[in-house]
């Protein structure tokens, strides 16, 4: 594997904010640039949020972000993946490694050290081809259109919604 997975800590403030500030451009235009929000999103982790950094594993830089958000269990056993990619590394399929290293994680069973979800969703603005392209990559089919869906930039934001189970996972070889 060329990337890894972990759990951010508060050693990587740094290194997350100079990732996010260089990537602004770049992210900014689907998902908030938040340089400083590391230590917030720390304290917010819990059974309803996980959050995964994906690193290169030859010299640990920060590939990108993905947020295990609204994980609800009992009967549901669903939760929803945002992710931002990170500059130099977006469109070398790296991202596209360490989301396939999430989905794994968030698939897995508690007892080895997994979320034990059963469904996965991806919510992905219309224009963000790179995004949709990313969640097809993964295996998510298209389940819908969601008019209005989150508060965005000063405004509410249409999605488009993908989805993925458990026994779908992992998806057929592509060619």
């Amino acid at each position: 594997m060329r990337v890894r997975i972990r759990a951010p800590r508060p050693a990587d403030a740094g290194p997350y904010a100079d990732a996010v500030r260089r990537s602004a451009e770049h992210i900014g235009r689907w998902n908030p640039v938040e340089p400083d929000g590391l230590p917030e999103l720390l304290e917010r982790q819990g059974p309803g949020l996980r959050t995964f950094l994906i690193e290169e594993a030859a010299d640990g830089g920060l590939v990108g972000k993905c947020n295990v958000a609204n994980i609800v269990m009992g009967r549901f056993c669903n939760a929803a993946l945002g992710y931002d990619s990170y500059l130099p590394f977006a469109g070398t399929g790296l991202m596209t490694e360490g989301m396939r290293l999430v989905v794994e994680r968030c698939f897995a069973p508690v007892e080895r050290g997994g979320l034990g979800l059963h469904r996965l969703e991806i919510n992905v603005q219309p224009d963000n081809g790179r995004s949709i392209a990313l969640a097809r990559r993964l295996g998510f089919r298209h389940e819908g259109f969601t008019p209005r869906m989150l508060y965005l930039a000063g405004a509410w934001r249409d999605h488009e919604r993908f989805a993925l189970t458990a026994e779908e996972w992992p998806p057929p070889a592509q060619d």
